[in-house]
């Protein structure tokens, strides 16, 4: 019985261990803006949402395209690699990932929005 205990400990400590090195991991693959410096520079970027279409559809930031998390490893070439790139989800864990999947293919001037949509108070467009 108490090896079962053992071995439980020893996966969950594994588990929260591979989360924690994720999270660094990307924490270093992406800079995390605050409403005001993204607002300040997502006009002269690339400014992606990377929620699903529907989501997109409901409502995105004005001027955002849609390049949902699901398709980024097949889409990625439509990204120029020498302009900065503004990703935004619902609350970042989507934009997170996918930049990091983008600095391992090369792009280096990634920003996300911290909070991610559900925050943010700026001007949003309905394609409904």
């Amino acid at each position: 019985m108490s090896s079962w205990i053992y071995s439980v400990i020893i996966i969950l400590v594994v588990i929260i261990a591979y989360a924690l090195f994720n999270a660094w991991r990307a924490k270093r693959a992406v800079t995390t803006l605050s409403e005001e410096e993204f607002k300040a520079g997502y006009r002269k970027a690339q400014l992606i949402d990377v929620r699903e279409k529907k989501e997109f559809d409901a409502s995105h930031i004005l001027g955002a395209r849609n390049l949902p998390s699901t398709q980024i490893r097949t889409r990625q070439k439509e990204l120029r690699k020498d302009t900065p790139i503004y990703l935004y989800c619902d609350t970042g864990g989507r934009s997170s990932r996918a930049a990091l999947f983008l600095k391992g293919k090369g792009f280096t001037e990634l920003y996300q929005l911290q909070g991610g949509f559900k925050k943010w108070s700026g001007k949003t467009k309905s394609n409904y």
